[in-house]
């Protein structure tokens, strides 16, 4: 059997509490299967999800960063989504840069009834990172 059919990611997933939490827990309770590769963490709002916190995610081993929030213009917090997109833009140019794959930091919109959609994007996430298999380039060596 080869390496990476072993291979099952860890993914770090940075929720909003008003909407992509609320769709990950219709997916729960709505018995919506999805692979449990995803560790969330819930926030206020995805404007509060700092870069620091995905670089940081990447360095202590988690092998995907999964950044979801409210559909523009249904922030609970009016702009939040909106910061959250423009800081996203530029974190994925820098890792870019930085020479990280381009599918390991995945930030989507998901609202609290879209329960399948966050399954599909669970889904697609981990198959994603699984491809690009684990993360080598930001682990802080002991």
């Amino acid at each position: 059997m080869a390496e990476s059919s072993k291979f099952e990611p860890k993914i770090v997933a940075f929720l909003c509490n008003w909407c992509s939490y609320a769709g990950a827990d219709l997916a729960g309770i709505s018995r919506m299967q999805y692979p449990p590769n995803v560790r969330v963490l819930r926030v206020p709002c995805s404007a509060r999800v700092d870069p620091f916190f995905i670089l940081q995610a990447l360095q202590q081993g988690a092998d995907g960063v999964l950044v979801s929030g409210c559909h523009p213009g249904d922030c609970h917090y009016l702009t939040g989504n909106y910061v959250a997109r423009r800081r996203f833009a530029v974190l994925h140019d820098l890792l870019q840069f930085c020479g990280l794959e381009p599918g390991r930091v995945t930030f989507a919109w998901v609202s609290a009834s879209e329960g399948e959609r966050f399954a599909q994007l669970v889904r697609e996430v981990t198959d994603n990172v699984r491809q690009l298999g684990p993360n080598r380039k930001l682990i802080k060596e002991q």
